[in-house]
């Protein structure tokens, strides 16, 4: 099968470094979310400045480098679906990152997850494309191995219940149909988005570190779909709150990387 061709050559005919240029100073930490809306609110919040951009047919992105408590950040808007959301970030590794904090809505499968509760995926099913290209096939990829006991501390810390649990990725949020929500709900995925596990895989083949977590939007897991807050004009000023959690778990995660270098 295609998808059982997996090739461990790092090299490939077109690499990252081949179109972009590494650059000096890249912040320690990154961090990332999909809505376009929170994004700008988020940045506007902060006296920022463009340090790069990201080319692609969709359009120039800008990367930009932000202050929060006094350390220096990189934060850019990641495009929704994986082969884009993977392929911007390849660019960005070859620029200089080194760890990604991303952030996004999902959809529920489990109705009792309220709307925009933080949900930690724990692994991803690999229903997709992109991830097969740098990981082995497997059902399944674990998912935020490091950094998950810092992030229940700034969660714990900020006063957010959350739930962690398996996450179901798709390439096609139009074919997620009953039977496919049911066959995952029995595989114990709790909810529904569409680039964790390829990012996470892309982020393994690389060797950078990368953690991501959920803000529950959609249910799935009633007869009829339930949009609740997934357009991005509602509980904007909530998920903007969730947005700076990535912000609290990156200053821990320099504290840690600066305790290792002691």
């Amino acid at each position: 099968m295609l998808l059982e061709e997996f090739d461990s050559e790092k090299n490939a005919v077109i690499d990252p470094d081949m179109v972009t240029q590494k650059l000096e100073g890249f912040p320690e930490v990154t961090v990332s979310c999909f809505s376009k809306k929170l994004f700008d609110s988020v940045l506007a919040l902060f006296e920022a400045k463009v340090i790069t951009e990201i080319h692609s047919a969709a359009g120039r992105n800008p990367v930009y480098e932000v202050e929060y408590k006094g350390r220096q950040f990189a934060f850019f808007h990641s495009l929704v679906g994986e082969p884009l959301c993977v392929c911007q970030y390849e660019d960005l590794m070859a620029m200089g990152s080194k760890r990604l904090i991303l952030l996004g809505n999902c959809g529920v499968l489990d109705r009792s997850i309220e709307d925009c509760g933080i949900i930690i995926p724990t692994e991803a099913i690999r229903d997709e494309g992109t991830s097969y290209h740098y990981a082995k096939a497997s059902d399944t990829i674990p998912v935020n191995v490091r950094y998950r006991e810092e992030f229940r501390e700034v969660l714990r810390e900020c006063g957010y219940p959350y739930v962690e649990g398996i996450t179901w990725t798709t390439d096609a949020c139009y074919r997620e149909t009953r039977a496919k929500v049911n066959r995952r709900r029995e595989q114990g995925a709790i909810c529904v988005e569409m680039e964790c596990a390829g990012m996470q895989a892309a982020c393994d083949f690389r060797g950078t570190e990368f953690f991501q977590y959920f803000y529950a939007g959609d249910n799935l897991d009633h007869s009829s779909w339930e949009p609740r807050s997934l357009s991005g004009e509602v509980r904007l000023d909530d998920k903007m709150k969730i947005v700076f959690l990535a912000f609290e778990l990156g200053l821990k995660i320099m504290d840690l990387c600066r305790n290792k270098k002691k």
